[in-house]
């Protein structure tokens, strides 16, 4: 009897005992929830995640720790935040003196760190260095001034001349697009008195050498009107190239228009003076009519006779491109 109370009791005792532990393990106090809040919450304002990727934030077996590379950006813009704005008038140092015709950006990072570069009276040797509006640069003790580019496109009527001045008193193009803009602009190329159509006009240097330039293969088409019916053994001559007393010239695109054998689509790259008219007159045709319809993919559409206007930005980007 006694050796069975003795068992009870002890019985009672283990069970008290494993009572305890599990309560202890379970309901733990305020304050060490409150603890454990206050340290989860203290690394989220610092910006770590609590989920590494496999092998980061462990202890490598040489004792060194490898970095968490997952981490918040504090000062990157969220969803719904508005985007940074950038100065727009600003432009690379090199850039401005490129505009400027000065020379190209490589060549003016040359001069750029010669030191014969100044903005507003101070030395710049910053290659990286950003002109602002209203800023005062000099080249070699004389101030540079970047025009901003412009492109204007005219449909010629006749009677014109592509000249920037005439000393017999001729129209000239450049009284057609003399309210255009107050940067003063030039012909890309040149139409003769009597072709009409699309001449463009710019003071962008290396666009305009670009677009006349034979290797850029600038493409140009035009709309011939003829005193006579072509053949079609001509229209393939005139692919196959013609001998000229400047050499072999060719056209990369010959068709009939309007069903009429008078009237011939043709589309070259050649910049020669007065290279399609030279062509048919080679073969007995005379040109009764000559109007350039596109020029580097701009078209005439919606653009009179005699009027201009200003390329789009995409149509710049385009030339640019191609």
């Amino acid at each position: 009897m006694l050796e069975m109370n003795t068992r009870n009791n002890s019985n009672e005792k283990g069970r008290s005992n494993r009572g305890s532990k599990s309560t202890g393990s379970k309901g733990k106090s305020g304050s060490d929830f409150k603890k454990k809040a206050t340290v989860k919450k203290s690394n989220a304002v610092a910006g770590f995640k609590f989920k590494p990727k496999k092998g980061e934030g462990e202890t490598a077996k040489d004792g060194v720790t490898k970095p968490s590379t997952k981490y918040f950006d504090k000062n990157k813009p969220k969803k719904g935040d508005p985007m940074p704005i950038l100065n727009r008038d600003e432009v690379r140092l090199n850039k401005y003196l490129s505009n400027a015709g000065i020379c190209s950006r490589r060549e003016a990072d040359v001069l750029i760190q010669t030191g014969v570069v100044s903005v507003n009276g101070n030395i710049i040797l910053e290659m990286g260095y950003k002109v602002q509006p209203g800023d005062r640069v000099m080249y070699d003790g004389e101030t540079i001034n970047a025009e901003k580019k412009r492109y204007v496109l005219l449909n010629k009527p006749k009677d014109f001349i592509t000249t920037m001045d005439d000393p017999w008193g001729r129209k000239t193009v450049m009284s057609l697009v003399a309210k255009a803009c107050k940067e003063r602009v030039y012909p890309v190329g040149r139409l003769d008195r009597e072709t009409t159509g699309l001449l463009l006009f710019t003071n962008d240097g290396d666009m305009a050498k670009k677009l006349t330039h034979p290797r850029h293969k600038s493409s140009k088409i035009y709309h011939v009107e003829l005193n006579k019916p072509v053949i079609r053994e001509d229209i393939r001559k005139l692919l196959e190239g013609i001998e000229l007393e400047d050499g072999k010239t060719f056209f990369d695109k010959a068709e009939y228009v309007k069903d009429s054998s008078r009237d011939v689509g043709v589309e070259l790259h050649s910049g020669k003076n007065r290279i399609v008219r030279r062509m048919f007159e080679s073969m007995g045709y005379t040109v009764v009519k000559l109007d350039r319809v596109q020029f580097a993919g701009l078209t005439k559409k919606d653009l009179p006779r005699g009027y201009y206007r200003h390329l789009t930005e995409k149509e710049v980007a385009f030339l640019k491109m191609s």
